[in-house]
């Protein structure tokens, strides 16, 4: 029935490289708004080019335009994220490969990125202990410097001492996160997208700015509440439930590869 079908090696070599562009494009926007936008795209093109093959002239020339005017679409609501890729690509020494594959760590499974999880821990438990509040959002693949541009930029190494006086209620940071990337602390007084879900009352702001990062991006947040003392551990917009410190210490350093 699908004789008419002319199938080459060429054919499957194009199949096989867009199947790893598709790949990509999804590791790079998994956690992120943006992914709902491209499977629908991704859907789209597909249902298109069956129905081109299968000679469905009327629905194709339909789906062709949506897809034409989808481009334009995405380029005009990500062209920061575009402009943002540009630059990362026009800056990069591709003659250095360990900065370039580090530039592109969403492309590398290998490239893990280092928390120290039972120093982070150890902080949480002294700030749940005096029922100090506090926001840490713990960086993964997706790039947090739109968040960090809300803040104050800092570059301390991640210890015990800092993480307490940063979130002492007389300190001038303790207000907003922190985001903690590579075990670094780059930014204090983050300001948060709040999230739109419904979370019980017993939860403040502080929460739904926690749950608000982690639904656009694949982020980690730990929390302390400031009224229970209690240590919320926030991943995929969700709270992950764990018995003791110790299983969420690995929870932590297992979400970290």
């Amino acid at each position: 029935m699908l004789d008419f079908i002319n199938f080459t090696f060429l054919d499957a070599l194009d199949i096989l490289l867009v199947a790893v562009l598709l790949y990509y494009t999804y590791k790079l926007l998994k956690g992120t708004v943006a992914i709902n936008i491209f499977l629908g795209i991704a859907f789209i093109f597909l249902i298109w080019k069956i129905t081109q093959t299968l000679k469905m002239e009327m629905l194709s020339g339909i789906l062709g335009y949506l897809l034409s005017g989808g481009v334009i679409a995405l380029i005009i609501v990500f062209q920061q994220e575009i402009r943002k890729f540009l630059l990362m690509i026009g800056t990069t020494n591709f003659s250095t490969k360990r900065n370039f594959l580090k530039q592109l760590k969403f492309l590398q499974t290998e490239i893990v990125t280092e928390i120290d999880a039972e120093t982070l821990l150890n902080a949480c438990k002294n700030l749940s202990e005096t029922k100090t509040g506090a926001l840490i959002v713990i960086e993964r693949t997706n790039n947090l410097d739109f968040l960090i541009n809300t803040g104050d930029t800092m570059n301390a190494l991640m210890n015990e001492a800092i993480l307490e006086s940063i979130f002492y209620k007389n300190s001038p940071l303790h207000d907003g996160a922190i985001i903690i990337r590579d075990n670094f602390i780059v930014a204090t007084r983050v300001v948060l997208p709040i999230s739109d879900s419904k979370i019980p009352a017993r939860f403040g702001l502080r929460h739904k700015a926690g749950i608000g990062i982690t639904e656009k991006t694949d982020a980690l947040s730990l929390l302390v509440s400031e009224e229970t003392g209690e240590i919320s551990y926030l991943k995929n917009g969700n709270f992950e439930l764990y018995t003791d410190y110790e299983e969420l210490i690995e929870k932590i350093k297992k979400d970290m590869e």
